[in-house]
């Protein structure tokens, strides 16, 4: 693959690039391919809902999952450009809502965190009829990451890699540098969208929480204090991300797997992946320009969205001639 060096940014920012690629256009042509929504029962009383795109012809390459981030959904921005690009390419796409996201706040009666990997683990096992690539983007990438190590050498033979775009590989660095002034507009955004969330649960489905914490909540901590560690049995949101974060589970990873981190991230710091399993494991491949923002890597040249190529490229190289598979219609 090329050197990270190959990448011409559009900004030199990291918030330049994160806030832009918010808002850069991203869809995908559903003429051509036609989406079908279907969902998967991860546990008992607890679906999930995804977007899937079939290729029409007779053979795809295989099947990008790709999962997003913190309060994201299977309409997210760098979703979709995933999404669109590797249809393109001529790959089956599943865009996974993780539970409570995208609407999905009635499939279930838990909330969920960022290294809650039973959802993601049911879907894969679900989708065996093709090889599979698991691309996460942010959470996504750090659910995708612990999921990979937590199976080492006995990952499911047609998972063929993992791709993580910005993952917060340390939880507890990350809300630390989240909760500093420079980044109270990303924070309050994340808080915002929590509560929204919360609330929207709270009306569908009887809940044993109050709204009423948040009046105090300032920063994710505060959030994951008062919901996250209680809801999930952990004494408080330190420990939950100490339990959370994929990091613990890097040097066990047996699969292909590829981080794309830049350097100017702006809240989560690069020095958490100074980690011996990226010199260490040998399936392990970190590439992490200077410039690139939060899931952006908006490029100066085409194809804009640098991360999402990398991807892709890695995937392809996965593939086996004799491994393509019929449409799973």
């Amino acid at each position: 693959m090329d050197s990270p060096h190959a990448f011409e940014p559009l900004f030199r920012s990291g918030d330049w690039q994160t806030i832009v690629a918010r808002f850069w256009p991203a869809q995908i042509n559903l003429r051509k391919h036609p989406v079908d929504t279907r969902l998967f029962e991860t546990e008992p009383g607890v679906c999930v809902a995804a977007h899937c795109h079939w290729q029409r012809q007779a053979e795809a390459k295989g099947t990008l999952l790709v999962v997003h981030g913190l309060e994201g959904s299977s309409h997210s921005p760098y979703v979709l450009r995933m999404a669109s690009r590797a249809l393109e390419a001529g790959y089956h796409v599943v865009r996974l809502n993780i539970r409570n996201c995208g609407g999905t706040e009635h499939l279930g009666p838990t909330l969920y965190h960022s290294g809650l990997t039973t959802d993601l683990r049911a879907v894969v096992e679900q989708l065996s009829s093709a090889p599979l690539f698991v691309v996460g983007f942010s959470m996504g990438g750090n659910m995708a990451l612990k999921l990979a190590g937590e199976w080492g050498s006995e990952h499911p033979p047609h998972v063929k890699a993992v791709c993580a775009v910005s993952p917060p590989i340390d939880l507890a660095e990350c809300a630390l540098r989240i909760a500093e002034r420079r980044n109270r507009v990303y924070e309050a955004r994340f808080l915002r969208q929590l509560r929204q969330t919360l609330t929207r649960k709270k009306a569908l489905m009887p809940m044993p929480y109050t709204l009423e914490p948040f009046a105090a909540i300032r920063t994710l901590i505060d959030f994951d204090n008062a919901y996250t560690a209680p809801a999930f049995g952990y004494r408080d949101a330190f420990d939950y991300y100490a339990h959370a974060s994929s990091n613990r589970c890097l040097q066990s990873i047996r699969l292909p797997s590829l981080v794309v981190h830049a350097q100017d991230d702006p809240f989560i710091p690069f020095r958490i992946f100074d980690h011996p399993a990226f010199r260490e494991n040998p399936n392990l491949l970190l590439l992490a320009p200077r410039f690139g923002g939060h899931v952006a890597f908006l490029s100066r040249r085409r194809p804009r969205f640098w991360a999402e190529e990398q991807a892709l490229r890695f995937c392809d190289r996965m593939i086996l001639p004799n491994e393509l598979k019929e449409a799973p219609l």
